[in-house]
């Protein structure tokens, strides 16, 4: 994805690590809010009507409402998406999970609005404030978990967890069912449900769409090229090479597949094969 690739190289310097634990995070102090004053859950909800009348923190504050009012459920939902996000901010890099995430929770922003005003259209002005407490108590961050568990299935199909603690399942088996489970409650549900479940998953949607060459981001594919960046490989012994990546060490006897170019920063003639192309240290002689 040329597009991220280049948004990355511009802003990729402000990714916020770890972005899961600060989304667990969000919802254990909506928890805590829920509990000591219940009422004040009423002014954290996406409602655009309120947000168009002058409330703009809604914006935000959306995310801190709790995905379960049991602390039992909560604590195991919060430690499974802990593990998910973690490991996947490890396989696509600290920008590209920051760009999944908040690319979830901005469809789901715009999805409200957009319900919203057709809503609107429809029944009147005269029922602006209730049709949208109605849309706010249906938009919530459960489906952003769900593209989370989504995409980790997707990379990590074959990996076993124990449901519950006690049954092993493999995850794409449970993706199939959640993915049956969602499908149902689309069809099945309201307007506001419908747009909440479809914006919320629309960032997994585009994600993997749009990207071309999944394969790169394997957990095969990874491992190998970190094995790569960790040992400075030297050519074969009687083999001749045209090119060699200054960062890997990798030549095109590696790997006919590699494409290398020289980097018109760095000062001298250094070659970076494409994994580097744009992520290595320019060489600077002064």
């Amino acid at each position: 994805m040329n597009w991220l690739n280049k948004m990355e190289r511009k802003i990729g310097k402000y990714a916020i690590p770890n972005l899961i634990i600060w989304l667990i995070g969000a919802y254990m102090v909506g928890f805590v809010l829920n509990g000591a004053a219940p009422g004040v859950l009423n002014y954290l909800t996406l409602s655009p009507y309120h947000i168009l009348h002058g409330q703009v923190w809604r914006l935000v504050s959306w995310i801190f409402m709790p995905t379960d009012t049991n602390l039992i459920f909560l604590l195991i939902m919060a430690l499974f998406y802990y593990q998910l996000g973690m490991t996947l901010e490890r396989t696509w890099g600290t920008f590209r999970f920051n760009v999944y995430i908040f690319g979830g929770l901005i469809f789901t922003v715009i999805g409200a609005f957009l319900l919203y005003f057709i809503m609107l259209f429809i029944s009147g002005r005269g029922f602006a404030a209730e049709l949208s407490t109605a849309i706010a108590w249906g938009m919530s961050t459960n489906y952003i978990n769900m593209s989370i568990f989504l995409a980790f299935a997707v990379m990590y199909p074959d990996m076993q967890v124990m449901l519950y603690f006690i049954i092993p399942i493999k995850m794409k088996w449970m993706a199939l069912v959640y993915g049956a489970i969602t499908l149902y409650s689309f069809i099945v549900s309201g307007w506001a449900g419908r747009i909440a479940i479809f914006m919320s998953l629309l960032n997994f949607i585009i994600f993997f769409l749009s990207t071309r060459n999944l394969s790169r981001y394997t957990p095969h594919e990874i491992h190998r090229r970190q094995r790569f960046k960790a040992q400075m490989r030297t050519p074969r012994s009687g083999s001749v090479t045209k090119h060699k990546c200054a960062v890997c060490g990798r030549t095109e006897l590696d790997d006919p597949n590699l494409e290398f170019r020289f980097c018109s920063k760095c000062e001298g003639n250094y070659e970076y094969c494409n994994d580097h192309l744009f992520t290595h240290t320019h060489i600077r002689r002064s």
